[in-house]
């Protein structure tokens, strides 16, 4: 088994709306064919003007009755505006459903890490052609994989998930392929580029100093479905 190695990206700058994130990727470190590049979502959508300021918006009475005295009213309604669907609420913590479909806290519309005080920073409006995007100023062979913290319903804390990506199929099917005892798996998928988030997020850490990571020696099959392909269908998600 080729053991993994994974580097952060330094020295890229801070990055503004209208910046070619791909190629200020490209400039920052070596990358071979079946390297995976790891990019945080706050840098795409940062990149993509996903930013608001939150002086320019005005909440709705629901904002504000939810929002209470603990929160930003102005906070909510941009939440509100990015959900299609509030799956749970408790005080002004709201679980969400995005329009891509990924169930999280707020959805995704965080504070951290914005440019400026009084800023929040959404999720891209299509986070698979955000990948695709950077991986074509890449070279080939080389897949990307934008990544997010999100929440889980059955445990405390967060931990990096793949919200898009390029050149990898996101799942890997190993139903009929033997296990260690030579018996065949029954039903296991396993979510490659979750797994390959989850690694980088542990590099890249809360603080943002680090916008991305390359791993180097995954097992991956190349793929262009993306991730939203995979985001769990209504009728079968037992937490909904």
């Amino acid at each position: 088994m080729t053991p993994l190695a994974v580097t952060p990206l330094t020295g890229v700058p801070q990055i503004a709306a209208g910046d070619d994130l791909g190629a200020l990727l490209a400039a920052a470190i070596e990358l071979l064919p079946a390297d995976v590049v790891v990019v945080a979502q706050k840098v795409v959508s940062k990149a993509e003007g996903r930013v608001v300021d939150l002086a320019g918006v005005e909440p709705s009475d629901e904002a504000i009755a939810i929002a209470g005295a603990d929160e930003d009213p102005r906070y909510i309604e941009v939440v509100l505006r990015e959900t299609v669907r509030v799956v749970r609420r408790r005080g002004s913590l709201l679980i969400c459903q995005t329009r891509h479909g990924f169930v999280c806290a707020s959805a995704g519309v965080d504070r951290s890490n914005a440019s400026r005080p009084d800023q929040a920073i959404l999720l891209p409006v299509d986070p698979d052609a955000s990948a695709r995007g950077i991986r074509d100023a890449l070279p080939v062979g080389v897949a990307v994989i934008v990544s997010d913290s999100f929440g889980r319903p059955f445990r405390q804390a967060i931990c990096g998930v793949a919200i898009g990506c390029a050149g990898i199929a996101a799942v890997d099917d190993r139903i009929g392929a033997p296990d260690d005892a030579g018996r065949p798996f029954a039903g296991t998928t396993v979510h490659v580029a979750d797994e390959l988030a989850a690694i980088a997020d542990h590099v890249m850490g809360p603080a943002g100093g680090i916008p991305a990571v390359r791993i180097r020696g995954a097992r991956f099959r190349p793929d262009e479905g993306g991730v939203a392909a995979t985001v769990m269908p209504s009728g079968r998600d037992l937490f909904a």
